[in-house]
């Protein structure tokens, strides 16, 4: 399935996507696509559903992000190895691990703003893994079962804030609609391979980032089965797992986005997303 949230900011509804490409009200069945809706139980229930009777939704209507009430938005950072030496950094021996601000969630066609002060606004199109299950010193071999799905990540970042104001990432990352999750939260059932999916991103339609899933360092099973040793991870969680190379950091010169670029990006299977950087209001 390819469920969603759509309506305006702060009142997103349930929904899917039937297989004609139409949005389906999901309302009646479900509060919300988050960690109630995804558990294996749950989606067995919306997967007997017929989609003929659910109630067609305006196919221009906003898609909002396409979990809700995240608890936790986690990252994996240089989890791509030619990704680590365009950014001067050696291969990690172990995942490394960053957060986002869950205020940072947006949807996957809203506007980015540049915050105050930024300089250096960057991208990064990463896959996404959706918890469906408590997870806690789960192994490898366990870790799968306890994903509901993936979608789409843009990882917008400030290196200038990330890299030059200390040495903690979290700041440069967690902006206001730093981190636009979408448009579908696809069940990993129709997921047949996670690591091995085309992404790519474009900025005024230059494509920068042309790669795939199966270069990542960490694949989804160890990030997930890792980060639980630390911490446990409960349904709605996100873990955006990396970016491959192509990031405006690594270009010679470094590029960086300004007021009014638009940055179209995608993952094979899991649907694109589209986003224009506007000013900040004052």
């Amino acid at each position: 399935m390819k469920l969603l949230r759509y309506g305006p900011a702060g009142q997103e509804k349930p929904g899917l996507m039937d297989n004609d490409g139409n949005i389906r009200c999901l309302a009646q069945h479900v509060d919300d696509i988050d960690g109630s809706a995804i558990s294996d139980e749950a989606l067995a229930t919306l997967r007997r559903l017929d989609t003929n009777y659910l109630p067609l939704v305006d196919e221009d209507v906003r898609l909002g992000a396409c979990a809700g009430n995240v608890g936790k938005f986690l990252c994996i950072g240089l989890n791509y190895s030619d990704h680590a030496a365009e950014s001067g950094m050696p291969v990690p021996s172990e995942p490394e691990v960053f957060t986002k601000a869950t205020s940072s969630i947006c949807g996957p066609d809203d506007d980015i703003i540049q915050p105050r002060n930024s300089e250096k606004l960057d991208w990064e199109v990463e896959l996404a893994i959706v918890i469906g299950k408590h997870a806690s010193y789960v192994s490898e071999e366990e870790a799968g079962n306890h994903i509901a799905g993936y979608c789409v990540c843009n990882d917008v970042s400030e290196r200038l804030f990330q890299l030059e104001k200390g040495s903690q990432w979290d700041k440069g990352k967690g902006c206001d609609t730093f981190g636009p999750i979408g448009p579908w939260l696809v069940t990993r059932d129709e997921v047949k391979d996670p690591q091995n999916l085309g992404m790519w991103l474009e900025v005024n339609g230059h494509r920068y980032q042309d790669g795939n899933t199966k270069t990542m360092i960490f694949g989804p099973a160890v990030i997930v089965s890792y980060l639980s040793q630390f911490m446990s991870l409960q349904p709605g969680d996100v873990i955006s797992s990396g970016t491959p190379p192509g990031v405006g950091l690594g270009q010679k010169p470094p590029v960086y986005l300004a007021v009014g670029d638009n940055i179209k990006l995608g993952i094979d299977g899991l649907g694109t997303q589209s986003q224009t950087v506007v000013a900040l209001d004052k």
